[in-house]
């Protein structure tokens, strides 16, 4: 059997005046809180009040009172902050804000249950939201306050700018308490006019000093503004405002001076790249990477400086007569502003690309940059007296090699290197072996192996001369064991740079063991065709002077010719010693003068005594040479670089070796499209042969025609533009 128990029920008579007495009671305790007299007050029961309130429906009676009572406490607030004069108006605001909050939060405690319940079922603000609006309403917003929070805020900030030290943790907790109030509160009451501020103030102050300062140390007070305006941001204003006021100061000190500082006399960009001021230049950069397209008018103005800079050094006749200070100058040109890039502008790619573009525009517009390229390295690569030392010849090397990117006549540059290597190897004066196939290394790894296949071909001819010669004394060692020496270096005409044709008169000895060595290479190399290149020798002469003087002579072929005469004669004219060697006229003088009208090295006679050699003039031996060496080399009187005709005959050589090239590109093209319009053929054969030279349309619309005559191509009989491939094979 089920039983249930009812509670007992009773009528509970509320006193009608009830809820006005408990709230006096809890208006009294409100005031309390805030006249900071809460330790005596019971919390406890406090509770219970506000709690019983709230269950016998005086819910609203209790939150109106709140509401009047916290109004009328906070204008008592109000009251006391504006009675604060001076730097105690700040003091007094926090104060009465703190205190205010702690307030909130002892109220929040008593009437925790009203909170819960209550002002959710009606939709009323939270107690520690209403305090928070009623104090942003009677006293941020206050008449009296509002404006003066404002200028003293706005104040303590300009005297912060101008070197004085104020309290920047009062003015965050002021900061704070504003964003408190609400993000608008905040921007409107100090953001903005702040904002407003800031922006005359820097525009007055970057017009001032600009007057008075050169750009770097422009460039230094700007800086320093802009990390001033971030660090106050990080010391008592909102993250946000952040890209606001620094925004400010990049418009008001960067953006409307750009041009007046870049071009500044004396001082701007163009006087910072000559005297690599790299930390200014970083300094600038960085200011003006801030701004819009300001990084460009760096660049363009570096740019327009490099190449007018670059256009002068290149077209500079004084330095033209040197080919090795002129390479110089550009290595240490490019040096210089791959380390500003580097070091100053961050690495930027749109910069080295620029300065790459503005290299390749100066570099070309001298037609001697290839030759001179090539006499640089022949240079280096060359025993003489300023031998450059092992460890630095790969770094010359690749360093020659980002200038060789730039030329768009490299095809040009292999003409001269090929002849420059030749003189080096039959000479016997190259440095290095492993540098010289080092380079062709990266010539082949930048253009390709139809590049350098000539090249590779020197570097084999020299290795099969050398087993020649050893095959030579091993067969007749014996035979010419007392006779003089010869060293032959058999070179495959398709691979070297050879004049045809020129050749002299050897001396008796001579000629009969270069006969020998032929009769024994032909016999080992059916079908081929070995011809002397006297032109290209050197040899080692023993001499004995009238004094007893023994020496070692180093001279070309061409002058042991013409000293070997002087075995027999004590005196010959200057066509007795044509009529003998043969030599072509040019060089023989050439050699003559090297012999006889160079002090320190005149091993002949010349009579009449002067510089230049006459065809009537006579020679003899020099009895009274002396040198302090024992081994006299004799270099024969040669200009370093070519005449304006041999330039030209080489520049004519190039240009006929480049048809072939062209057309080939052209059939390789053509075969693969099978049709192909004119200004895509004229696109597509730039671009291939951009490696090796830039093409001229002109010289491949010849070679289209040249192709068309001989039934490569043919033309479409609707379109005079469109190509058309012909398979030749049948």
């Amino acid at each position: 059997m089920n039983f249930r128990i009812d509670p007992f029920k009773h009528e509970v008579v509320v006193n009608p005046k009830y809820a006005d007495n408990t709230w006096k009671i809890l208006e009294h305790a409100i005031r309390d809180i805030y006249n900071h007299k809460a330790s005596r007050l019971s919390f406890q029961q406090l509770y219970r009040n506000a709690y019983n309130m709230v269950v016998h429906e005086s819910g609203e009676k209790l939150y109106s009172g709140l509401v009047s009572t916290m109004k009328s406490l906070l204008q008592e607030v109000c009251e006391c902050i504006e009675a604060a004069y001076g730097g105690s108006f700040l003091e007094e605001l926090n104060t009465k804000w703190i205190d205010h909050n702690e307030a909130l939060q002892n109220i929040g405690d008593i009437l925790l249950y009203m909170d819960r319940t209550f002002i959710p079922r009606t939709h009323k603000t939270p107690i520690r939201e209403l305090g928070i609006n009623l104090w942003r309403d009677n006293v941020i917003h206050s008449s009296n306050i509002q404006t003066r929070l404002l200028n003293t805020l706005l104040e303590l900030i300009l005297g912060e700018r101008t070197g004085e030290v104020i309290n920047r943790g009062l003015m965050r907790n002021t900061t704070k308490m504003l964003m408190e109030l609400g993000s608008s509160v905040y921007q409107e009451d100090l953001e903005k006019p702040f904002i407003e501020v800031s922006s005359d103030f820097y525009g007055l102050k970057s017009q001032e000093f600009i007057e008075r300062s050169d750009c770097g140390d422009y460039l230094k007070e700007a800086e320093r503004c802009l990390n001033e305006e971030i660090a106050r941001v990080s010391h008592y204003l909102d993250t946000k405002s952040e890209a606001k006021i620094t925004n400010v100061v990049e418009k008001e000190m960067i953006a409307n001076h750009m041009l007046r500082l870049l071009h500044m006399e004396n001082s701007g960009l163009v006087k910072m790249l000559l005297d690599d001021k790299f930390e200014d230049l970083g300094r600038m950069y960085s200011l003006f990477n801030r701004v819009p397209n300001g990084l460009s008018m760096i660049r363009d103005a570096m740019t327009s400086h490099i190449r007018n800079t670059g256009e002068q050094l290149v077209t500079d006749p004084e330095k033209l007569k040197n080919p090795v200070e002129f390479v110089d100058c550009l290595l240490q040109k490019r040096d210089k502003y791959e380390k500003i890039i580097s070091f100053a502008f961050n690495n930027d790619k749109t910069f080295q690309n620029a300065f790459d573009s503005s290299f390749k525009y100066f570099i070309n517009l001298n037609p001697c940059s290839p030759e001179y390229m090539s006499l640089f390295l022949d240079d280096k690569l060359r025993k003489g007296p300023k031998r450059v030392k092992e460890d630095d010849i790969e770094i010359i090397l690749d360093n020659v090699m980002r200038l060789f990117r730039y030329l768009q006549e490299k095809d040009l540059f292999e003409k001269y290197y090929k002849k420059h290597l030749a003189k080096r190897f039959l000479s016997g004066k190259t440095i290095f072996d492993d540098a010289e196939s080092s380079l062709i290394v990266k010539l082949k790894t930048e253009c390709g192996c139809q590049f350098t296949s000539k090249l590779e071909g020197m570097f084999t001819d020299m290795k099969t001369s050398q087993d020649a010669m050893q095959g030579f004394y091993a067969a007749h060692g014996a035979e010419l064991e007392n006779g003089p020496t010869l060293v032959v270096q058999v070179l495959t005409a398709c691979s070297w740079s050879t004049e045809s044709g020129i050749t002299c008169n050897l001396p008796p000895e001579l000629s009969a063991l270069s006969e020998r060595f032929r009769s024994y290479y032909l016999g080992k190399h059916k079908g081929r065709i070995l011809s002397y290149k006297t032109n290209m020798g050197t040899a080692d002469l023993k001499a004995i002077f009238g004094n007893g003087q023994k020496y070692q002579l180093n001279v070309s072929t061409y002058q042991m010719c013409i000293l070997m005469l002087f075995n027999n004669a004590d005196c010959l004219s200057y066509k007795e010693i044509d009529q003998a060697t043969e030599i072509p006229s040019s060089d023989l003088k050439r050699c003559l003068q090297s012999l006889a009208c160079v002090k320190g090295k005149n091993v002949l006679r010349k009579e009449p005594t002067s510089k230049n050699i006459e065809e009537d003039d006579a020679f003899s031996v020099n009895d009274k040479f002396t040198s302090k060496l024992r081994k006299v080399k004799i270099r024969t009187v040669v200009a370093q670089k070519e005449s304006e005709s041999e330039k030209q005959q080489t520049r004519q050589r190039v240009e006929e070796a480049r048809k072939p090239q062209i057309d080939a590109a052209i059939v390789r093209i053509m075969k693969s499209r099978k049709v192909l319009d004119h200004k895509n053929v004229i696109a597509e054969v730039t671009k291939q042969l951009q490696s090796r030279f830039l093409t001229n349309t002109g010289d491949i619309k010849k070679q289209l025609e040249s192709l068309i005559e001989r039934e490569f191509l043919e033309r479409d009989t609707t379109d005079s533009q469109l190509y058309r491939y012909l398979n030749t094979i049948p």
